[in-house]
């Protein structure tokens, strides 16, 4: 049965790959070679194998070539739309620098304002205090004067009740009569001086009620004034809260720090004391005052901390980034890659000491700096390096320039922040400072 079934199918393949001889002929004889069928339907398989795996195959690059191409045409749309928001957002970020400074100087001078508000409010209370000394010791001289009118009057009506009792053209009466007249001038000066001194205290009363308006109103203007520095101060702080805590950093704890290197005293952020006489010690407007010298406080520690935080860009020419942060061909990638042509400045995103600079084997010329708060950051990959160790730098400074040194297949500037010794992405820093710096 077997062997009925094996002749079968060799007649099949027989019919369809007759039995072919190939012929090779040399200079003396002729060979040949036999091709069974077997033997034609294997090669034909094998060809037809061949060819369908060079299709598919040839599919299946051209496929990923047009994929390639798609997406890296999407990548170059979207890192130009990226780099046209960088762009725009380091505008935006100018913009808001400038108005920053110009609220300072606005917020400067509405303190010099409440300084001198703050002398006429107290020059204004001595006064009304002076005046109103003045104007009891007015009314105590006007009682006076009149109880001395009533006793003269009265003395007056016995004189002269006496002097009509005495005869007539005697030296008793005679002397009754002058003393009637004495006293009866007295009275005249008297009443006439009772007169004036009614009318200085009635002037007196005007005058002091003149200025309990104008105190009033001085009140009401010191409290405008006050609202309105209160929203100067409410609208700095808040951003640079927010600026930290997007950076991921506690603001309380940083200005702890800043403020226990700044403890000195004196100058125009020393409390206001108010102390006119009769004043209370605790006078809301001395009190009001001192919170807002607190808050303005709060603010110059803001400025300091911001100084000491790597904020700012490393680069102020025009570049592209080619790398981000994170893993990257199967590796971390701790920083950001930034390209540019050679010989592009490069400066300190923050105040430091510079603790390492020039050869850093795979980082080629490198720059470290230590900032405060345990941050550094760290600069590769440059063409010149233009400071030295142990060396103070301040935010802007320019420390280098862009190259390709070490490990490196082009121009470009590796920028690193690192917190504690743990890399964090530098763009969370770009972002946060851009509204403020």
């Amino acid at each position: 049965m077997t062997q009925s079934l094996a002749a079968r199918a060799h007649a099949l393949l027989e019919r369809r790959f007759p039995e072919r001889r190939l012929f090779i002929r040399s200079e003396d004889h002729t060979r040949f070679i036999r091709l069974h069928p077997a033997t034609q339907l294997a090669m034909w398989g094998g060809s037809a194998l061949f060819v369908g795996w060079t299709i598919v195959a040839t599919a299946i690059l051209l496929m990923d070539t047009v994929g390639s191409g798609n997406y890296r045409e999407q990548a170059q749309r979207d890192q130009l739309v990226y780099e046209d928001r960088l762009n725009a957002l380091s505008e935006e970020r100018d913009l808001r620098g400038a108005e920053a400074v110009a609220a300072n100087d606005r917020f400067a001078a509405a303190l010099a304002q409440v300084s001198v508000m703050q002398g006429e409010l107290l020059s204004t209370e001595q006064r009304l205090s002076e005046m109103e000394t003045g104007l009891a010791v007015v009314h105590a001289t006007l009682r006076r004067t009149v109880a001395e009118r009533d006793e003269a009057r009265a003395e007056a009506v016995t004189l002269a009740a006496a002097s009509a009792a005495a005869p007539p053209g005697s030296a008793a009466a005679d002397e009754m009569a002058d003393t009637v007249s004495l006293l009866t001038a007295a009275l005249a000066d008297t009443a006439a001086e009772r007169d004036g001194l009614q009318a200085d205290a009635e002037e007196a009363t005007v005058l002091a009620s003149d200025l309990d308006l104008e105190l009033r109103l001085m009140k009401e203007r010191n409290d405008e004034i006050f609202r309105q520095l209160e929203d100067a101060l409410t609208i700095s702080v808040e951003p640079l809260d927010d600026m930290f805590r997007t950076a991921g950093l506690e603001p309380d704890r940083l200005i702890e720090q800043v403020r226990e290197g700044y403890s000195g005293q004196g100058g125009p952020l020393t409390p206001i004391e108010v102390s006119t006489m009769g004043a209370s010690a605790q006078d809301p407007s001395a009190l009001r005052a001192n919170r807002l010298l607190d808050r303005l406080d709060q603010l110059n520690l803001y400025r300091i901390a911001v100084s000491r935080v790597p904020f700012a860009m490393p680069l102020r020419d025009p570049f592209r980034y080619t790398s981000g942060f994170g893993a990257r061909w199967g590796r971390m990638h701790e920083g950001v890659d930034m390209a540019g042509p050679m010989g592009t400045p490069v400066y300190a995103t923050a105040d430091g000491v510079v603790i390492q600079a020039g050869p850093a084997g795979d980082y080629g010329l490198f720059i470290k700096i230590q900032h405060e708060f345990g941050i550094e950051t760290r600069y590769a990959h440059l063409s010149a390096v233009g400071v030295e160790v142990g060396q103070r730098v301040s935010r802007g400074d320019q420390i280098g320039a862009m190259g390709s040194s070490g490990r490196s297949t082009g121009s470009h500037l590796h920028y690193e922040v690192r917190v504690g010794g743990e890399a964090r992405n530098p763009t969370i820093y770009f972002g946060a400072g851009q509204d403020v710096l």
